[in-house]
């Protein structure tokens, strides 16, 4: 009886094994037909525009020398006093005007510098900063410093640090705008795609948005800035 019930169970566990061996090759193949089946086309779609810059930060940098530090910061004030003067008769609001610490170098305390040889002993730099959102009056601004220079104001070019820049804020604004135009972009090229294969263009698989970027039109135009972002799209495609 027990050598019944064990050759009964033999061929039981034999023919599962024979079954899910039979479904997996079902299954297996059945996959394969749906992969080469499944035919898809990734494509990119740009969307590019340039806008003017609406906010402008501009670093003004004079420098002042004495003999005297008491001199040297009456000097100083006397210098922001102008420029600030300057600013708000041009329409510059003094609420877009700042100050920041002067910078004062004292070559007499340097063990690098032979002070007497220096004319004066003490240097100073001073930076009067606008921000403003009149990105015109400002670039008009920008040339009319001559004014200053003849009342005796020495303007420095300014470091690294202290170089114009003119910003776009308006991103959040446009961006709904440019990713429907690069997403129209990309179906275009998909649809080129689909006619010249001799198929037909069905649903999304998968998208994804690129990075908004803001540059610089160009060297000589800094407040015109180009806004760039590019969506990558797949379609099935189908016979």
């Amino acid at each position: 009886m027990e050598n019944k019930d064990h050759g009964s169970a033999l061929v039981l566990g034999v023919c599962l094994i024979i079954g899910l061996c039979g479904l997996g090759y079902v299954l297996g193949n059945a996959a394969l037909q749906v992969k080469e089946l499944e035919r898809t086309v990734r494509v990119k779609g740009l969307s590019e525009r340039e806008y003017k810059a609406d906010v402008v930060i501009w670093p003004i940098q004079f420098t002042e020398a004495s003999n005297n530090l008491e001199e040297l910061y009456e000097s100083l004030e006397a210098g922001t006093a102008k420029i600030t003067r300057f600013l708000e008769n041009k329409g510059v609001k003094a609420g877009d005007i700042s100050l920041s610490a002067p910078s004062i170098t004292d070559k007499s305390a340097q063990s690098y510098s032979d002070s007497r040889q220096a004319p004066f002993r003490y240097t100073a730099v001073q930076n009067v900063t606008v921000y403003s959102r009149d990105v015109p009056l400002v670039r008009s601004l920008m040339t009319q410093l001559g004014e200053l220079g003849k009342q005796g104001i020495a303007f420095t070019g300014g470091g690294y640090d202290y170089q114009t820049e003119y910003l776009f804020t308006q991103l959040n604004q446009v961006k709904p705008d440019m990713i429907k135009e690069a997403t129209t972009k990309a179906r275009e090229v998909a649809l080129k795609f689909a006619e010249d294969s001799k198929s037909r263009l069905g649903k999304i698989k998968r998208a994804s948005q690129g990075q908004f970027s803001i540059t610089p039109r160009d060297r000589n135009n800094p407040h015109i800035k180009r806004v760039r972002v590019v969506s990558t799209v797949e379609y099935y495609l189908s016979d």
